[in-house]
């Protein structure tokens, strides 16, 4: 690659100076910012985003119940991703070549399996347990306890760390495409290669996940449409609005699982383009453009980004939250008692 030739004046390497360098696909100025700050723009979001979550939940007592531990946990995966993947994909993504190394590049790919699919598993895990809220509110809080929710996201966490790394850290994910492999090799590159095998692997666990988190959710909402008819069909009868305690529990869960919902959607259409073009270019002779890659990537990190402002949107305690941690308050003597629940934080 190196070898200067007259045809190849004009090539841009990755290292000048090096032989054996990857080939440099230059971008001009203009569109080379925009990229640089809208990558840049998702990895802070999704670094203070996801830190504001975290803060909120793990501070707030009010906010300790087994199912925001899960969403804290899941906030740490999409936190982590931000600060030990999305940074160096912005450079990789932009400038067509990887300036950290060899080792931090199999480091990266780790990272990068391993927090994706714990979101996978804590939203799993989120869907079972709005399944079991919305179906038996009053049981639910001995059903699903803070003991049963710190299980959970063990295990999202340890299967997904040992996965990822038993499978990219050996080397395994290459098994039978050393052709392609040599050819990929260049100073300057961080492409990892998974053959048929393994690309089917991945996308099943994927596959059946996110079928489980389908059928909970689809029954989730029949449930919740019945509930709500109910305490409508109530209404009418009685003639005032219906108040009782069952009553507010389940209109509480029904707003919990429609925004975890929608959470779930927004991870669905974020991470199922690159499963299904990974499958699809593993089995047709890894055809997929660069450029048609690096899109793909960038719409599945951009969904670590997305949940905070999900959270925004729909959660008031999560602003009032977000509004006394900006302001400093959070330090005052006694914070993590706020009722954040009131019609105002003092």
């Amino acid at each position: 690659m190196s070898s200067a030739s007259p045809s190849a004046a004009a090539v841009q390497l990755c290292y000048e100076h090096l032989n054996g360098s990857c080939v440099k696909t230059p971008c001009s100025p203009g569109p080379r910012l925009i990229l640089y700050t809208v990558f840049i723009f998702g990895a802070v979001l999704a670094v203070f985003g996801n830190l504001l979550v975290m803060i909120s939940i793990l501070h707030f007592k009010q906010l300790h119940s087994p199912t925001n531990f899960l969403i804290a946990s899941l906030a740490c995966a999409d936190f982590l991703l931000g600060v030990t993947v999305m940074p160096f994909s912005t450079v990789r993504s932009v400038e067509s070549c990887w300036y950290f190394g060899e080792s931090y590049c199999k480091f990266h790919t780790c990272f990068d399996g391993s927090f994706c699919y714990a979101s996978i598993y804590h939203l799993c895990f989120i869907s079972l347990d709005r399944y079991i809220a919305i179906t038996d509110p009053l049981v639910y809080p001995t059903r699903f306890t803070e003991s049963v929710s710190g299980m959970c996201i063990a295990f999202s966490w340890l299967f997904s760390i040992i996965y990822s790394f038993s499978l990219l850290g050996t080397g395994a994910n290459a098994a039978r495409l050393e052709g392609l492999v040599s050819a990929l090799t260049c100073v300057g590159g961080c492409q990892i290669a998974v053959n048929q095998s393994w690309v089917l692997v991945n996308f099943l666990l994927f596959f059946i996940r996110t079928l489980v988190m389908i059928v909970l959710y689809s029954k989730i909402f029949l449930i919740a449409k019945q509930q709500a008819r109910k305490i409508e069909s109530l209404n009418n009868k009685t003639g005032r609005c219906s108040d009782s305690f069952q009553d507010r529990v389940a209109k509480r869960e029904r707003k919990a699982a429609r925004t975890l919902g929608v959470a779930v959607v927004a991870f669905l259409v974020s991470w199922l383009p690159y499963f299904l073009d990974a499958i699809i270019d593993a089995f047709l002779g890894f055809i997929t453009p660069t450029y048609v890659y690096e899109i793909l990537v960038w719409i599945a990190y951009y969904n670590s980004a997305m949940n905070p402002l999900i959270y925004a949107f729909f959660y008031p305690w999560f602003r009032k939250a977000i509004k006394l941690i900006v302001t400093g308050k959070v330090l005052r003597a006694n914070s993590s008692t706020v009722n954040l629940f009131s019609g105002r934080a003092k």
